[in-house]
């Protein structure tokens, strides 16, 4: 999937890191600032392990989330944050892959829609492998337990 630099990315890119993945958008009035918050109070929890956790965010309104508009969300809460933003088609086909949803509701004007969409973020271990579905509003402290337990897995070749 495109990302926010202008290049692609994709999981096999971040082999030795956990990874979390979530689908929002920029504009989101609660659930995807939320969720951005709270990823980076997971990041202060590992203190020296922060690195080693790789947050992605799928935009599902590219209409609306350019890579300017990305980059300069994604900075206010982890810099290290990749935003992936797609055309319509490859959203969906990653949406689809993931089994989440997500829908474009009008709002009083065209530009001041809103989207509803799955809440919850996946987590990759170290070899790329999905482990965890994390629904919305699970703590920050289960989440770092998580991301080093996921870590403290021996690595297997492949």
């Amino acid at each position: 999937m495109p990302n926010a630099t202008g290049g692609t990315t994709n999981l096999a890119d971040f082999k030795g890191k956990v990874t979390y993945v979530f689908f929002g958008y920029a504009q989101c009035p609660d659930v995807c600032p939320t969720t951005m918050m709270e990823m980076a109070e997971v990041k202060n929890l590992l203190g020296e392990q922060a690195d080693q956790l790789q947050t992605i965010f799928v935009t599902v309104d590219p209409e609306r989330d350019t890579p300017e508009v990305m980059r300069a969300y994604l900075e206010s809460f982890d810099p290290k944050a990749i935003a992936l933003i797609g055309n319509a088609e490859q959203v969906n086909n990653m949406a689809q892959s993931f089994r989440v949803t997500y829908e474009k509701v009008a709002g009083p004007s065209p530009s001041s829609y809103t989207m509803n969409h799955t809440a919850g973020g996946f987590v990759y271990d170290t070899q790329s492998r999905m482990r965890l579905y994390l629904p919305y509003g699970t703590a920050p402290q289960a989440i770092a337990d998580d991301v080093r337990a996921l870590l403290k897995e021996p690595t297997q070749a492949k």
